[in-house]
């Protein structure tokens, strides 16, 4: 498997840290993104294959974050998985998204859903 470089949108330490060693042990690049208000610049800057993004960031939603994401011409291709506690906000936003996932997400969903994606055309 090819290497990707994988953004974790997550205000949870404890959840984007596992998520992140899960990723870089896959072999992986990966960086892990707490700050919503700083998200769409740090992912500008990173050029992520695939984005988990939580819908509930502190300063500014996932649901902005995605919207910026398709809106910007270097970021719409990035596949983007919304990883939520919350499936209504989760299904408002899933149109724009490639992949919601409803937590708790087991790594080996996650890690298999993410591998789907960042091959898939």
């Amino acid at each position: 498997m090819t290497p990707k470089r994988i953004a974790i949108v997550e205000d949870d330490w404890n959840l984007g840290s596992v998520f992140a060693e899960a990723f870089t042990l896959e072999g992986h690049t990966v960086t892990f993104i707490q700050d919503g208000a700083t998200a769409v610049q740090q992912l500008k800057d990173f050029q992520p294959d695939v984005v988990t993004l939580d819908l509930h960031m502190p300063k500014v939603s996932g649901i902005e974050i995605l919207k910026a994401i398709r809106a910007d011409d270097d970021l719409a291709p990035v596949k983007v998985i919304i990883v939520s506690a919350d499936p209504t906000a989760g299904q408002s936003a899933a149109n724009l998204a490639d992949m919601l996932l409803v937590k708790p997400v087991s790594l080996d969903d996650l890690l298999g859903l993410m591998d789907r994606l960042a091959f898939s055309p």
